[in-house]
């Protein structure tokens, strides 16, 4: 009767730590997002191109995010990871209150490239601590829940540009959440180390081989498809996530909505229904995968598949019509449904002894392929069209409705891949 209460008392604790990352990775993406909820702030004020804009927000943050995130993987597989979490919250926090002080488009670009640098930190470390804390069948529902942090900070953010930008500025909301950081961060750094999983050899003590990190993961994707596919699946899927920064301008210039209105009734939106994304992408995955003994990756494909048509005519529709509502809601349900699934895949075909490094491997080429190309693109591609209108005899009507409809359709590419993973998985 001791064992079981003990045991119950064990299992809360890991709950209210995975509530605690939750937190964190709120406050991740409602940092990471506040640059493209206030497009139409930032853009105006520092006089800004797309293309400047798409540096920011892709390039600019992306290559070092993403490039520093495999390293950070990798030294999650080593260290304290409690602490090593505390210091990136720490450096992201500080820098995200810097950025309020920028003045251009140089003083926006170096604090947000050490921002990645420290959100780098988060994510490959916390799974990876998630991983030693719950048991493989619940990691559906265990990374669905830590990735609300995604709709819950992309949602914030955009409640926060539409509501309190306003009032306060872009630049006093950057310097209140980079303080509410750095408190959230000394919490985190006095949280002890959870016991690896890994007990047959003491991880820590291993010296980093670059060589032997890179040989184990070009075998470990040789040796299983699905993982290879379900990776890159993912990164298909993030060129329309890297051209959506550009939703905020594009409601505003294409669409006719005020900036602050909008940036609030897409925030609602994001919150609720990247919610219930998640919780149905976590636990509908677990679901799936044991009803139908078929992968997670399948239950991606059919997510996917049904919410296409939906997503391609909120494009195309009026606001007037209820369809462009209900394609925000579904874009915003498909994107918290996506990444429970795809990092419980992961996590679950990487090698035992390199798990953080794998997931530290998935964000990268999340990141420096899907996000950077979708981002740069967009930017480019828009900044191209504009200059052309400015002088053609017969000018390209709504090119920013043109340009994130290409990458919408471009993104349904990953449809594929995930069946084909399912497949393999199946087998």
């Amino acid at each position: 009767m001791l064992d079981i209460k003990e045991k119950e008392q064990t299992e809360s604790k890991h709950y209210i730590f995975l509530v605690f990352l939750i937190l964190l990775n709120v406050m991740n993406f409602v940092d990471r997002q506040l640059l493209a909820s206030f497009a139409n702030f930032i853009i105006p004020d520092l006089s800004l191109s797309n293309t400047q804009f798409g540096i920011l927000t892709g390039f600019g943050f992306l290559f070092f995010y993403s490039i520093m995130g495999l390293f950070m993987g990798i030294l999650a597989d080593k260290v304290h990871r409690s602490r090593l979490i505390a210091i990136g919250v720490a450096l992201w926090s500080f820098l995200t209150a810097l950025s309020g002080a920028a003045r251009g488009f140089t003083g926006l670009l170096l604090p947000r490239m050490f921002i990645g640098v420290g959100e780098s930190i988060l994510t490959p470390t916390a799974i990876s601590i998630l991983g030693d804390r719950f048991p493989q069948s619940k990691m559906g529902f265990v990374t669905g829940a830590y990735y609300m942090g995604i709709p819950i900070g992309a949602g914030l953010s955009l409640i926060i540009a539409g509501s309190l930008g306003p009032i306060i500025g872009w630049r006093m909301c950057f310097y209140i959440l980079g303080i509410i950081g750095i408190f959230l961060s000394l919490i985190m750094f006095f949280i002890k180390e959870t016991p690896r999983s890994i007990t047959t050899e003491n991880l820590n003590t291993k010296k980093i081989n670059l060589k032997i990190i890179k040989d184990d993961l070009m075998k470990a994707l040789k040796e299983s498809k699905p993982l290879t596919l379900c990776i890159y699946g993912g990164v298909v899927y993030h060129l329309v996530l890297g051209s959506a920064v550009y939703d905020q301008v594009w409601y505003v210039k294409e669409r006719g909505f005020d900036k602050a209105e909008i940036a609030q009734y897409a925030g609602y939106i994001v919150v609720v229904f990247g919610i219930l994304g998640n919780l149905f992408g976590g636990l509908g995955s677990d679901w799936f995968s044991k009803k139908f003994n078929l992968g997670r990756p399948m239950f991606l494909f059919w997510v996917m598949l049904l919410l296409l048509p939906i997503n391609v005519l909120g494009r195309i529709v009026s606001p007037e019509s209820y369809i462009f509502w209900i394609a925000m809601m579904a874009g915003s349900f498909q994107l918290g449904s996506v990444y429970g699934p795809t990092f419980a895949t992961v996590q679950e075909l990487a090698p035992p002894h390199m798990k953080a490094t794998m997931i530290a491997f998935l964000i990268l080429n999340l990141n420096m392929i899907g996000m950077f190309i979708g981002t740069t693109g967009t930017g480019i591609i828009l900044d191209t069209l504009i200059s052309y209108n400015e002088t053609a005899i017969n000018p390209i009507s709504e090119p920013y409705t043109k340009t994130l409809l290409f990458f919408t359709l471009i993104s349904s590419l990953s449809i594929p891949m995930f069946w084909f993973a399912g497949k393999g998985l199946k087998k």
